[in-house]
């Protein structure tokens, strides 16, 4: 493969140019009880500039707006290089319904919110950050569509929303001529691979480029988790202290079955004289339908060993041990359409070529 952050893609159906490993700055700023300080995280950026990337995630709430302050500091002498891109719909004032959510007021206020913090005069991608089944499409693609006019957003994008709705949204954008959907977040690595179901396809199908956020799952798949996190007492002991290891117990990230996988992640790391996290990451960029994962590194010593996963190359074995032992069903109808019956009674004897 042997990529570096220079080797440019296109962001779904555009002509933008953006890095094959974006830069996570959740990371950026100790609010939330981990993270880097300013000094550190400034040292991330610089390391990740100085080695040719220009994709930058964040978010208008992360870590409290420090993320984007920071990213507003570090930028000021190379925003015009940069793809920028930050997320509107987390509540940014808690008592205040209408500071979330993907609505029109919410949009407007967290833009002009994340200008300021970014100090800059135009966001490059604005993602809508969680669906929440409330606002209609419509409304939502025509503010999102009427930033582009006003030159404050120049691409538009989706993060943790279904499938049918996100291929829905790019429907009705495409037949009113508003700003189309360019990118799609989402959670996906060795672990979570539910997205290979309808989410990564849909993409593919629709023109948006897909993001993959949490391509270590919170840390698991670089082996600092063994069994002895599992037992009670561990659990317990960790319980709402604020670390990544109870934010994962949280989540159901730490199980006997994702450690297993984790234990294969080590052994191909090993056999390639690489480390866990480039394995996993190397994993996730070789598929063809993904444009960028998202990199959250909190050391300028992790970022250096995450960069080191864009010149993985694996072998025909090692990638088979690493889907085996991942696997995912991928259920109704896609396991069904996929059986031998049923191509032998669609296509009979033909050889067709799938372009998936």
């Amino acid at each position: 493969m042997s990529l570096t952050l220079d080797s440019y893609r296109l962001l779904g159906r555009s002509g933008l140019r953006v890095s094959p490993l974006a830069l996570g700055a959740a990371t950026f700023g100790t609010e939330w009880g981990w993270g880097a300080e300013q000094d550190e995280a400034r040292k991330l950026f610089d390391l990740y500039v100085e080695h040719g990337g220009n994709f930058i995630d964040t978010a208008s709430t992360y870590t409290d707006g420090s993320s984007e302050r920071l990213l507003g500091e570090f930028t000021r002498d190379h925003r015009e290089s940069l793809v920028l891109a930050t997320k509107y719909t987390t509540l940014r004032r808690p008592g205040d319904p209408n500071s979330g959510g993907p609505h029109r007021k919410s949009l407007f206020a967290s833009v002009e919110a994340s200008l300021r913090q970014l100090n800059t005069d135009y966001i490059d991608l604005l993602y809508l950050h969680v669906w929440d089944f409330t606002t209609p499409a419509e409304e939502i693609l025509r503010g999102m569509d009427d930033l582009v006019r006003q030159g404050k957003v120049l691409y538009v994008a989706i993060s943790n929303a279904p499938a049918w709705q996100v291929s829905r949204m790019q429907t009705i954008a495409d037949l009113r001529g508003w700003s189309p959907l360019v990118a799609l977040e989402i959670e996906y690595n060795l672990i979570e691979r539910t997205g290979e179901r309808d989410l990564i396809p849909m993409a593919h199908e629709m023109g948006l480029g897909v993001i993959p956020y949490s391509p270590l799952a919170g840390g698991v798949l670089t082996g600092k988790y063994s069994r002895d996190d599992l037992t009670a007492r561990n659990v317990a002991s960790d319980e709402g202290d604020g670390t990544r290891k109870s934010f994962n117990f949280a989540l159901g990230t730490l199980t006997e079955r994702n450690l297993a996988i984790a234990d294969v992640v080590k052994e191909v790391a090993t056999e390639l004289g690489r480390t866990p996290a480039q394995v996993a990451l190397a994993w996730t960029l070789r598929n063809p339908g993904v444009t960028a994962p998202i990199i959250g590194a909190r050391t300028p010593a992790q970022l250096e060993d995450n960069l080191g996963a864009l010149e993985v190359d694996f072998t025909a074995s090692q990638l088979a041990r690493l889907d085996e032992a991942s696997a995912i069903g991928l259920g109704f109808p896609h396991d069904m359409l996929a059986s031998d019956h049923i191509r032998k009674v669609t296509a009979g004897d033909l050889k067709i070529e799938s372009r998936r």
